[in-house]
């Protein structure tokens, strides 16, 4: 089984690719299967936090995409 990886897109989401669950305030889990993925917000403008539909591209959202 394949360990999380979680990707830094550039100008854009975090994408975290499986096996991984996700559990929210509420104890609500998404399970992400091994070798799918789940794009995660990180310009703040998504309406559907906390993950990723986009709206990043009209919102022009820039943000370094390397770790450091």
């Amino acid at each position: 089984m394949a360990g999380v990886n979680i990707e830094i897109r550039e100008n854009g989401p975090l994408r975290v690719v499986g096996p991984v669950t996700i559990t929210d305030k509420d104890g609500k889990e998404y399970n992400i299967p091994e070798g799918q993925w789940v794009s995660m917000c990180r310009c703040g403008e998504s309406g559907d936090k906390p993950f990723c539909d986009s709206a990043h591209s009209d919102a022009g959202f820039e943000a370094e995409s390397v770790a450091k």
